[in-house]
Parts: C-alpha cells; structure tokens; sequence
C-alpha cells in the first residue's frame, strides 16, 4: 500500500479495536471473590481482593477512556514480553497511526505530585493523619518495559535497520504512566519538561493521544492493516502463563483459614455445650458439674462423639452422665 493510500486509509479508521482484552486481574479477581464467598471473613483474601479490585477498576477506566476516542487505534491489555531473564508486564500497549504507547496503570488513592527532580510522591489520609511519602516511579517502571521491547526488537533486526532507525525507537514507542481514579489530583506542575506529559490523569489520555498524531506532520502514517500485523506481532511475543489462581490462593490463604475455622467451631461448641449444661442444670435442679465438669466439657470438644457408643468408647463421662444426659449432649455436638 502506498504513502498516500495508508494515510487515506488511516484517516478513515477511527474505530478503537480491542485486540486483546482478557487480563490477569479480571481471573485473579474471580478467583478470589469466590474464595471469599467459600472463605468468609479472612483478612488477607480480603485485602488482596481489595488491590486486585483497584487495579481492575483503573485498567477499565482506561479502557472505558479509550472505546469513546474516536481514534484508530488496536489496543492489547496485559502483554507479558521475555527477553533471555529480563520481563515485561505491560498493563497496555496502544497502536496508533503513528505511534505506540506502553502504558502503566495506577489506580492509587490519594493526591500523587512530580517534583523538580522527577520524584513521585503520595500524599493521603490514614487513621486521620497526612500522610506524604515518596514512591517508586511509576514513569521508570514503564520504560524498562520498554527496554525489554527494545532488546527482543534488536534480536530480530537486521544491522543495517538497526542503525538507521534505532535513535528513533523510543521517539515511536513512548511510555505513559495513567492514574486512573477520577478522585485523585496530579500535580506535575514542577515536573521536568521529559516528565510532565508523560503523567496524567485518565481522562486527559484520549488528549495527548491526540495532542502527539496532530504535531507529527512527516511521519509515516500506517494504514489499519499495517496496525493490525503489529498487533499480531505482540500476541506473538507474548508469554502468558496459565496460572489456576483459585488454587493459587486457596493454597496460599485458605489452608490458615481452615485452621481458623476449626478453632471457630470448637469455640462454638463449647458455648453451646456450657448453656445446655445451664438450662439442664437448672431444669433438673442440680449442680451444673453433675452434667459434666469444666474437664469433661473440654475434652468433648476436643473429641467430638457423634454417638451414645462413641461417647462410651471415649471415657469422658461416668456411665450415670452418660444415662442421664447422654442424648442430649450427643444432639448438640451433631447441631
């Protein structure tokens, strides 16, 4: 196709083209909200559906952002690239007439600010106290997963394409930290020139997406097939692994829960069995030690007899107990 035909073409695709849209955090937040359901009341599933959740949230405010561009574009979410022992965990890859975007997703809580020397710091409200603390840049996250692209793209190219286009690979290729929670403010006022553009908020990305394909007037402008082989090209490269996440954190969570929930159920049981042992006491009249001593109650709920023979078996109780209140010790350790 030529010059002219590409640039027609390109000019006349303005649809978003999701190419690939399945993620890892939408399997890993399935995976969790049932164990949730099965596992109640853990603290660490909870919390880590709680950090899966907000990072879903902002991966589909991006893409809630990008569907309404009215751009042509293919768009890859969770690209995983290898290169030898370096990887690559790209949140998305846009493909644009011109240019292709990597972007890193953060979907903090929180006021985030880029100062003068290009450090990101948060500042929030814990336990109503300000908190401002510095993080670990986000922008220099993203382009070592850009680098990675570079070395797998250096491997594959000849010499001679090497050196005619390499001092223009992260021209092409550029990286974009996005903070997708609507509520948060980002302040790059003082950020570096290379810096300030290169953050933003979730609903400016659509405009400087726009900004960069209006200010390139000479570049080659690819036509939507074209885009669409690139695509392909990074499905190809792409390395993902096929991880059951549901055992993945039944077996790193549940196993402590299940320890949790046995001590659960012997703390009830063993209220269950003191307030029978009460309302017999009382029904009949007798001292509360002649159903069965503080001993005797800990040791049938260590044991648990589900029978009279059990109960036997087990010498816990002296055989008058047993008599006396027998079946109806046994009808609550079965309740």
């Amino acid at each position: 196709m030529g010059i002219v035909s590409s640039a027609l073409d390109a000019l006349r695709f303005k649809d978003t083209i999701i190419y690939k849209e399945n993620t890892d955090l939408k399997e890993k937040y399935d995976a969790l909200k049932k164990l949730n359901e099965e596992y109640s009341n853990n603290d660490n599933l909870l919390n880590e559906l709680y950090i899966v959740k907000k990072g879903l949230d902002g991966e589909n405010e991006i893409s809630y952002q990008l569907k309404k561009a009215n751009i042509g574009m293919y768009v890859l979410r969770d690209i995983k690239l290898k290169f030898q022992d370096l990887t690559a965990q790209i949140d998305y890859i846009l493909i644009t007439p011109i240019f292709t975007y990597y972007i890193e997703c953060k979907n903090l809580f929180g006021n985030i600010t880029v100062n003068e020397k290009g450090d990101f710091i948060r500042e929030y409200t814990l336990n109503g106290k300000k908190v401002r603390k510095g993080m670990y840049s986000p922008l220099r996250q993203v382009e070592a997963q850009r680098e990675v692209v570079r070395k797998i793209w250096e491997s594959k190219t000849s010499t001679i394409k090497k050196i005619l286009t390499s001092k223009n690979f992260d021209y092409y290729r550029k990286v974009l930290v996005v903070a997708a929670n609507q509520d948060t403010i980002l302040n790059t006022s003082k950020a570096p020139k290379e810096i300030k553009y290169k953050v933003l908020r979730a609903d400016a990305l659509v405009r400087q997406i726009q900004y960069d394909l209006d200010h390139d007037k000479d570049s080659y402008i690819c036509s939507r097939k074209e885009m669409e082989e690139i695509a392909k090209n990074y499905i190809a490269l792409s390395c993902d692994e096929n991880i059951n996440y549901y055992d993945y954190y039944k077996n790193k969570y549940c196993n402590d829960l299940i320890i949790l929930k046995n001590e659960d159920l012997d703390n009830t049981l063993k209220e269950r069995l003191i307030d029978f042992r009460k309302i017999r006491s009382n029904e009949m009249k007798i001292p509360a030690y002649y159903v069965f001593t503080n001993d005797e109650l800990d040791k049938l709920v260590e044991l648990k007899p589900k029978t009279i023979e059990q109960l036997k078996k087990s010498n816990i109780l002296s055989p008058i107990k047993i008599k006396t209140h027998g079946n109806e010790i046994i009808n609550e350790i079965n309740k």
